[in-house]
């Protein structure tokens, strides 16, 4: 099955949605051009074989790369949100977004890397959140900025 992506247009649409429906926050892009580049490299098999790489890699730089005024874990969310609904992954894009809101904070922290971030994004897509040996991951990440 061909995987279908998101063009810069559609994420900047899903950007001003996202913003608007979720409480505000300033509309500006600040560095479009690197969203714009993660949305054509995530198409590259060779760097993303699987589904699952190509969604961890487009959530770790959108909530990374500040490419958006206001907004850049949120959108993190929905553009891959976006990718699961527009790929017929309709029964677990809603676990996809609860799941995900705590996840983005500490990727964006960074206390959650990009290789733990693809386990998370596994475990949602395959409904296996409740994973002890996960859960045990994703508290030493965020507790070590405590510690």
């Amino acid at each position: 099955m061909a995987i279908i992506y998101l063009t810069i247009g559609q994420a900047i649409e899903v950007h001003r949605k996202t913003v608007e429906v979720s409480g505000g926050g300033a509309m500006g892009h600040l560095e479009l051009g690197k969203l714009e580049s993660v949305l054509e490299h995530i198409q590259n098999d060779d760097y993303y074989p699987t589904f699952e790489g190509k969604l961890t890699h487009l959530f770790f730089c959108a909530c990374k790369f500040h490419c958006f005024q206001d907004g850049n874990k949120r959108i993190a969310i929905t553009l891959c949100a976006q990718m699961l609904l527009l790929n017929g992954y309709l029964y677990c894009s809603s676990q996809f977004l609860r799941e995900m809101e705590n996840i983005s904070y500490h990727v964006a922290a960074g206390n959650i890397d990009k290789e733990l971030l693809g386990e998370v994004i596994i475990a949602v897509i395959n409904g296996e959140m409740d994973s002890e040996e996960l859960k045990l991951k994703i508290l030493a990440a965020i507790s070590k900025d405590e510690a």
